[in-house]
């Protein structure tokens, strides 16, 4: 037997890519070791230090890095991790805050400036609400543990303006103490748990299916990069990893619409995912270039109009070409 190509990929324990870890899904000539991690831990070991073969990144670290001398990564069109952001706008519930404007002059936490949640709240506020990105100051810290840092060093435009947070507190704690406005954030504050923290969209889900209606974007926030060097002795691994991505996220369908016995503990998933294929459409979580290129699109210009990215870059450029065009027959 040939030997195959053992490659470690990081990622984190979803259905949409559970085949690929308990081995369901083997991709094509490749021995693969799944290390089954959380976003945070996976995203700062590999932006930093570029520890794993293949992982899971952060759609906005990658942008980033591609304005690197030598860019380290190389992205497949496989997008992990999707979730609209309206509900990761969080204020304190004795502020009177509940219409973005009204962050305009204010100090809004972020845990990094630079996270693909951030970047897409921070769009979304621009484009539909009428906050422009540099109308607040960003505060930077954890939200839950004290001294943060940002993955990657960005250089932001003198507009932008950003401080740190006191080395011996959390953003979620300066929310609750009125020292902050608003947090940007993927993960709840703990002072939401404690009834401090409240959400800036109450009917969040409603708001974000408007979102969605209005513009067709489902968020892109993960992508699948390769360490390029091993990229670039053994190409072949792109299209090997994006056909694997591809069948496991397939494998998980009969799942979500076995009535028999949920497999899912969620009392009523069919009527979820019944409401979720009216309004995403029948393949919501699809890869590729072309379905989502509107999102990229998108993603790209909030990107360099936040300081993040040096320039609007196109879509194609972020992706191993191998993994843009199929042979037909």
């Amino acid at each position: 037997m040939a030997a195959r190509q053992r490659l470690a990929l990081a990622c984190g324990d979803y259905d949409r890519t559970r085949a690929l870890r308990d081995g369901t899904v083997t991709p094509e000539g490749i021995d693969l070791i799944y290390l089954p991690m959380s976003p945070e831990e996976v995203f700062f070991r590999m932006a930093r230090h570029h520890e794993f073969d293949a992982s899971e990144l952060s759609l906005s670290s990658y942008v980033v890095s591609l304005d690197s001398e030598t860019p380290p990564f190389v992205a497949i069109p496989v997008f992990p991790s999707r979730a609209f952001r309206h509900s990761g706008i969080f204020v304190s519930a004795r502020s009177g805050i509940d219409d973005p404007s009204q962050l305009a002059g204010g100090r809004v936490g972020v845990a990094e400036y630079q996270l693909t949640a951030n970047v897409w709240i921070r769009g979304i506020l621009s484009d539909h609400y009428g906050l422009p990105v540099d109308a607040v100051t960003y505060v930077t810290g954890g939200l839950d543990e004290p001294g943060r840092i940002e993955k990657l060093r960005v250089e932001l435009p003198e507009a932008i303006r950003t401080e740190r947070a006191p080395a011996d507190t959390t953003l979620s704690q300066l929310l609750a103490d009125g020292e902050l406005d608003a947090i940007y954030s993927p993960r709840m504050p703990s002072s939401f748990r404690t009834g401090q923290v409240t959400r800036m969209f109450e009917d969040w889900a409603q708001v974000e299916r408007e979102y969605f209606e209005t513009t067709g974007i489902f968020p892109i926030m993960h992508v699948i990069a390769l360490r390029r060097e091993l990229y670039e002795q053994m190409p072949w691994i792109a299209m090997s990893l994006l056909k694997a991505f591809e069948q496991a996220l397939a494998a998980i369908k009969p799942a979500l619409h076995e009535a028999a016995a949920l497999q899912y503990s969620l009392p009523w998933l069919l009527a979820h995912v019944e409401e979720m294929e009216t309004v995403l459409g029948p393949d919501p979580w699809g890869g590729g270039l072309e379905r989502n290129r509107a999102v990229l699109d998108t993603f790209l210009r909030y990107s360099a109009e936040q300081g993040l990215a040096r320039a609007v870059r196109q879509p194609e450029e972020l992706f191993a070409p191998e993994t843009l065009e199929r042979f037909a027959v």
